[in-house]
């Protein structure tokens, strides 16, 4: 060990497992050996789709691994009342959650209206995590002022949102746990890294990725990569180490993690130098995991259900004809590198009374397929910044929250054709051009996990992504962008199976 640096076991305290899409053990497989020993899933992705039997899977099918996964009950299946999850968890499910002893908590509270409405429920379900002794996690994009005082009074003390300092500073001085975000579709480091470099929220905040594509995590790493960065921004490297272990350690009660001292857990994490973080070895309990990149733990397989999950309606081509009422409709703009939209009205071409793709402008058509109880219902609408050059389309079953299908391209046929890709293979991500699939990525595990090794996923996402950009997209993370452009509690504009919803005014639109 001689001049390398010995450190706790790091951890990721907001983590949406299922994010990942993979299965617990290839997951423990590919982070161990960056030096993660325990995470934080709210796995509220399967939940929506399964509920509580979907959690318990995941909990069972992470036992006996060289990594510690803990939960946290989710708070909002669905996220809020203006879509259609596969499931709900209610105050009393939450309690019978709570009683899991991996269950640490109640996961990000994202309805926030409810909150500040004081809805019966929402606080219920609050109530019911603070009398249990557990923390509660939050969600609160771009709220400041008395309804950010007023979201913390109830005893949120978390939160990963925060996109600015100023956002962070106002949390922390609250006594929120700012978790500095670092995943694949949204990116928040780079803004806050000064206010952390400065020291002037102290310990109140740590790192996480909360949604990761497992490709991110292969060449990048996980939280050790974020220490990278963080220390390359200013912050101490002893500082940096112990905003990635022993903070989020204590806020969560893990009290016998997060450093090394007797009476804690042999969690140990030997890397290189304090500056880029190149994992030798790394113990669990004491036990030697991982070495140089390589994973050492006899791990026993996932268990997981792969029945099929996806039931849309029966559709044709017709079901994606968009009319709109004006030469002038509104269009979800996305902002690169971040899951916030924007509200944009542009001038749209019609021909035959339908909206019809325009080369020269950066518009498609998207849609949300309702795939759990084919209802039938179907949310169409308009969406600029995806970079359809070509005739084509894309469509995945992971589309936050509720997980309905969502598409979004040039034209039904290739439309089309994606939702029937998506069908037959139980669900992933798909490419389609020409009315043919292209590239495909099955996620048979309620439409969101893969049941192969971690390496396979990886080179089929590289594929899938190429042939989303041989239709033109530029964007790093397509899917991850798609899949969060259903998620009605992120500002400012979404899809939803019910239609065009206007988040800030918390109303559907008319096209």
């Amino acid at each position: 060990l001689e001049g390398r640096a010995v450190l706790p076991g790091l951890i990721d305290s907001h983590m949406h497992l299922e994010s990942t899409l993979l299965g617990p053990a290839e997951l423990a497989r590919l982070i161990v050996p960056h030096g993660t020993t325990a995470i934080l899933s709210d796995s509220h992705e399967i939940g929506n789709i399964l509920g509580v039997s979907g959690i318990d899977m995941l909990i069972q099918a992470s036992d006996g691994l060289a990594l510690d996964l803990f939960f946290l009950a989710s708070s909002c299946v669905p996220a809020t009342s203006f879509e259609d999850a596969g499931a709900t968890i209610g105050p009393e499910e939450i309690r019978e959650l709570l009683r899991r002893p991996r269950v640490l908590g109640l996961a990000e509270m994202m309805d926030v209206p409810g909150v500040l409405r004081a809805d019966p429920s929402v606080l219920e379900k609050i109530r019911v995590a603070l009398e249990a002794h557990r923390v509660v996690d939050g969600h609160a994009p771009h709220l400041s002022g008395r309804d950010l005082q007023a979201y913390a009074a109830v005893g949120i003390r978390s939160d990963h949102e925060s996109t600015a300092a100023a956002e962070a500073r106002a949390k922390a001085a609250l006594g929120m746990l700012v978790q500095a975000r670092e995943g694949s579709s949204a990116q928040n480091l780079a803004a806050l890294l000064p206010l952390l470099a400065s020291g002037a929220i102290h310990d109140s905040w740590c790192l996480v990725t909360d949604d990761i594509f497992p490709t991110d995590l292969q060449r990048l790493g996980h939280i050790d990569h974020l220490l990278c960065r963080v220390v390359a921004g200013g912050v101490a490297p002893a500082e940096a180490v112990r905003h990635a272990s022993f903070i989020p350690a204590r806020h969560y009660g893990l009290t016998d993690r997060g450093a090394l001292a007797p009476g804690y857990r042999a969690d140990v994490v030997v890397v290189d130098d304090l500056r880029d973080f190149r994992v030798h070895l790394v113990f669990k309990d004491g036990r030697l995991v991982a070495q140089d990149g390589r994973y050492l733990a006899d791990d026993p397989p996932s268990r997981l259900d792969v029945n099929n999950t996806i039931h849309p309606a029966p559709l044709d081509e017709s079901a994606f004809q968009l009319s709109p009422a004006g030469a002038t409709s509104p269009v979800i703009r996305i902002v690169p590198d971040q899951i916030v939209t924007r509200r944009e009205a542009q001038e749209v071409r019609i021909e035959g009374g339908h909206w019809a793709f325009d080369s020269d402008r950066d518009v498609a058509l998207i849609a949300s397929i309702e795939r759990h109880r084919a209802t039938g219902r179907i949310g169409l609408g308009l969406v600029a910044g995806l970079g359809l050059r070509r005739e084509g389309a894309i469509g995945s079953s992971v589309a936050h929250d509720s997980h309905n299908l969502i598409l979004a391209g040039t034209n039904p046929r290739d439309l089309l054709a994606c939702v029937r890709a998506l069908s037959a293979a139980g669900g992933g991500f798909v490419a389609c051009s020409g009315g043919e699939v292209r590239s495909l990525l099955p996620l048979p595990v309620a439409g969101l996990l893969a049941t192969e090794e971690a390496d396979l996923v990886c080179r089929r996402l590289d594929a899938v992504n190429a042939a989303v950009r041989a239709l033109g997209c530029p964007l790093a993370a397509p899917f991850g962008t798609l899949s969060f452009l259903a998620l009605p509690v992120i500002p400012e504009l979404r899809i939803t199976t019910r239609g065009l919803f206007d988040v800030v005014e918390q109303r559907f639109l008319t096209l």
